[in-house]
């Protein structure tokens, strides 16, 4: 096992050799050799991933239900490749050609866009090869000098049949310059009156699913609305249930106990101590507000990829049984 002696209180900042490693590396993919929480597609798995994000379109949740539709299973939501990835077998990567560490800096996911090809079934395993697609420097009102990543996921099955390619956009900012900047200093955390959790609780009830009616290309006009659907308010709870359906684990492997121990001697920079002086995962920035709010955010948020799920759920519901998202794109602003 490799160790990694790190002080958790240490400030860190970006590394030139660390910036230029990741321009050398545009255009080169490599095997993903780590697994993901999930690496076959289950009717379990599938259900679950769905209903982790609020999603119960009996497409992705009832194991019989497809069996009557043109996909003649059950399929599973497009967002699946974020929690299912079997560990591809491949050759070690050359030292010069290892992605750079940017230890201790933070990654936050600014959109996103998704060329799906075809359905994941029940049985199907997800592999996936990645690389830089580009890498530049931007200033950042949030925390100055920010390295913005464009990172190339592709994923096929075990037919080597591609399922599909993602572009994630990827902001790489410096903690303690963030917290410094306060630019988020005065925002304070929503509260809601009963009259508001009602307002939301409508647009909930009147939420339509398509379902068998199909809709038909005919059927559609240019700048007609899709709708209107609800997501939160955010809890801690929507974040627990959101891991549960698979997403969160790789490739920093938050865990526990024993295993927690090796992780943290593995990425140490990675553990950040709470204010009970104990290491925790830095990506608790999602569940735990104080520890958000001490590196400048207003409070804990939610994963980029966690609104991509949102808007494929939007899609799925609107274009009903026979319908394909062929593409989507999304982007997260104001950093």
């Amino acid at each position: 096992m490799s160790t990694e002696t790190t002080d958790r209180k240490a400030v860190y900042t970006f590394l030139d050799e660390d910036i230029q490693r990741a321009r050398d590396l545009v255009g080169v993919y490599h095997a993903v050799t780590q697994r993901d929480q999930f690496t076959r597609a289950t009717p379990d798995v599938i259900r679950a991933f769905a209903r982790s994000y609020g999603d119960d379109n009996p497409l992705f949740v009832d194991e019989e239900y497809g069996l009557d539709t043109r996909w003649g299973g059950q399929i599973a939501p497009p967002m699946i490749n974020i929690a299912v990835t079997k560990d591809l077998l491949a050759d070690p990567v050359p030292r010069e050609q290892r992605r750079p560490p940017f230890r201790g800096i933070h990654v936050f996911v600014s959109g996103s866009t998704t060329d799906w090809y075809r359905p994941v079934y029940d049985g199907d395993a997800v592999y996936s090869f990645q690389g830089f697609d580009n890498v530049e420097i931007k200033e950042s009102e949030f925390a100055g000098r920010s390295l913005v990543v464009t990172r190339i996921h592709v994923q096929f099955n075990q037919r080597a049949e591609i399922v599909s390619i993602q572009r994630v956009l990827t902001i790489h900012t410096e903690r303690h310059e963030s917290k410094k900047r306060k630019k988020y200093d005065t925002i304070e955390p929503a509260t809601y009156t009963p009259e508001q959790i009602a307002e939301i609780d409508a647009i909930y009830e009147s939420e339509v699913r398509r379902g068998a009616q199909t809709r038909y290309w005919e059927d559609v006009q240019v700048g007609e609305s899709l709708g209107v659907m609800a997501k939160g308010p955010l809890t801690v709870t929507d974040m627990v249930v959101f891991h549960s359906g698979g997403y969160g684990f790789a490739p920093y492997t938050p865990c526990t106990s024993r295993l927690a121990y090796r992780n943290r001697q593995r990425i140490g920079a990675f553990y950040i101590d709470n204010e009970q002086g104990i290491p925790d995962v830095a990506q608790r920035i999602h569940w735990d507000a104080e520890y958000a709010r001490s590196i400048g955010l207003p409070s804990s948020y939610d994963y980029g990829m966690m609104r991509d799920c949102w808007l494929t759920h939007f899609l799925t519901d609107w274009i009903g049984d026979e319908g394909w998202i062929e593409t989507m794109s999304s982007q997260m602003r104001k950093f």
